[in-house]
């Protein structure tokens, strides 16, 4: 038995050469640069979806667009694409008020709550529809990107997307204003940097408007990186290109401003030549997409001329640069999007790369 032992040792120690070799050069080369050890996980880790029936009850009225009627057509868009069954869904909570008061005041926080309680039906800041149920939705749609960043930085997801209402990337520190209540993506930013030790993180929103509530919070900010291609002019009015932040956050907004019938040519193009070299020297730990379907051709409340296959390549341009410099870590946002079927499709579009 001895012998046979010895004379199987050497087969042994050169299967176990083998299979780490194969392991190591399983790794991407991303991971490899980085210095990271090889993963004996054989399945890849899945992506993530935040839906839950609480954002349909934001009431915003008849003919409104911004309405529950959104929510419905991306689920539904995504289950007869027979994406939904491969998507592992986020539980969702409340957002933490801790989490809003790093973004938002304290004052604008008791606004919200008082309006939505005494039954207005638009917020006092700006022009934004409520309902008795709105705040409950909007705690909600905070709370589930949280739950998405959390699952994204602790590594259990490899990115997700959240079909959340109220959209957010309108809302100031200190108003909410263009359908929209808290920064959804302002909130996880900031969630990440103080509770995941994540120092750098860029946010990437292709919404047809453009996000001056996530700009104005981190015009000072260095620490977080905001990009936007938008039409103009058009609502809100802000987002020009020489509006690059401030103090410490001095170049790191870069705007990409186009005007009206701008499409694959100019806004994948603002992707690869102006955002790709500016994160490749920014190098965030953590990226965030404020994904706004009304850049798609289309819809009534913008006036560019994307493609879903366009939003698929602008997906895939984002989630190299996550793969490149934050292992990854990705939450999409849902922002605007108002042709139904549009933005079912465009959705649609946008997972699939997600998923890989």
């Amino acid at each position: 038995m001895y012998n046979l032992f010895c004379s199987l040792t050497p087969r042994r120690q050169f299967l176990k050469r083998l299979v780490k070799t194969f392991l190591a050069a399983a790794v991407c080369p991303a991971c490899r640069a980085r210095g990271e050890p090889a993963t004996n996980d054989a399945q890849p880790k899945p992506t993530g979806l935040v839906y839950d029936p609480v954002y349909k009850k934001h009431l915003t009225g008849p003919r409104h667009p911004e309405s529950p009627a959104r929510y419905d057509a991306i689920v539904s868009g995504l289950s007869d694409a027979g994406l939904l069954k491969r998507l592992e869904p986020v539980p969702v909570q409340p957002v933490p008020r801790a989490a809003l008061l790093a973004c938002h005041t304290a004052g604008y926080l008791a606004t919200v709550q008082r309006d939505v309680a005494a039954g207005l039906s638009r917020l006092s800041t700006g022009d934004t529809a409520i309902c008795p149920d709105s705040l409950e939705a909007a705690l909600a749609a905070a709370g589930g990107v949280l739950g998405a960043a959390d699952a994204v930085a602790a590594g259990t997801l490899r990115n997700a997307f959240c079909v959340v209402r109220p959209p957010g990337h309108h809302a100031s520190a200190e108003r909410g204003m263009g359908f929209c209540l808290f920064n959804n993506v302002a909130v996880a930013a900031r969630h990440v940097q103080k509770t995941r030790k994540l120092k750098k993180v860029l946010i990437v929103d292709w919404d047809v408007h453009h996000g001056n509530g996530t700009q104005d919070i981190f015009y000072r900010d260095g620490s977080v990186f905001y990009f936007s291609t938008h039409q103009s002019p058009w609502y809100p009015g802000t987002g020009r290109a020489d509006e690059t932040g401030e103090g410490d956050g001095a170049g790191t907004t870069l705007n990409c401003p186009f005007p009206a019938g701008a499409g694959r040519a100019e806004i994948v193009g603002a992707f690869r030549n102006r955002l790709v070299p500016a994160a490749d020297e920014f190098r965030p730990d953590f990226v965030l997409i404020s994904a706004g379907f009304d850049s798609r051709a289309g819809d009534p409340l913008g006036g560019f001329r994307l493609s879903d296959a366009d939003f698929a390549e602008l997906t895939g341009i984002v989630c190299a640069i996550a793969r490149r410099h934050a292992g990854g870590r990705l939450v999409s946002v849902l922002e605007g999007g108002y042709e139904l079927g549009g933005l079912a499709s465009a959705a649609a579009a946008h997972v699939r790369m997600l998923l890989g």
